[in-house]
């Protein structure tokens, strides 16, 4: 199944809120049910039960967050709902980092692909909804995989279209 697919399984009650025209919000949903079967297979090893109850949480909470921070009336209250999201996406993103030796290459690499493109959705987000920038610098995400040998990917696209699963 690949984004596409996914997206059309997706019930009109969700579709149909304006939130979802968020892509960071897709994106995140997205990445939650991924993380479903991830942490299905990461509780088939005891090495890795708390693993997996730590990556299933912070990738629900990105969407989450998410979520609760469009409802919001204010850029600033939103803003702090999206850095939440920010903080649960950099937490899955490192979940997967160390899940890499029971989920495999494929699926640790795609998935950290995933949280790194909605990082970079978030680190936009969070400052236009404030107002202001950041407090800290923005990370050079083109090659901030290159000492983990991931293969480089061609366009964020390719992740929503090749997604390999545990």
């Amino acid at each position: 199944m690949n984004y596409q697919e996914w997206a059309q399984r997706v019930p009109p009650e969700i579709k149909g809120d304006s939130v979802w025209k968020s892509e960071v919000y897709r994106l995140a949903l997205f990445a939650a049910d991924l993380g479903w079967s991830d942490a299905t297979k990461l509780l088939g090893d005891k090495r890795t039960i708390s693993l997996a109850d730590q990556l299933y949480r912070a990738v629900g909470a990105v969407s989450g967050d998410v979520e609760e921070g469009y409802s919001r009336g204010t850029g600033r209250d939103r803003a702090r709902f999206y850095e939440y999201a920010l903080g649960s996406a950099r937490e899955a993103r490192g979940w997967y980092f160390k899940g890499r030796h029971v989920l495999g290459k494929a699926v640790a690499d795609h998935r950290m692909r995933l949280f790194t493109q909605i990082i970079k959705l978030l680190l936009t987000m969070v400052p236009d909804q404030r107002g202001q920038l950041l407090r800290e610098e923005s990370p050079p995400y083109e090659s901030a995989f290159d000492s983990l040998a991931i293969e480089p990917v061609a366009s964020p696209s390719e992740i929503l279209e090749i997604v390999p699963m545990p």
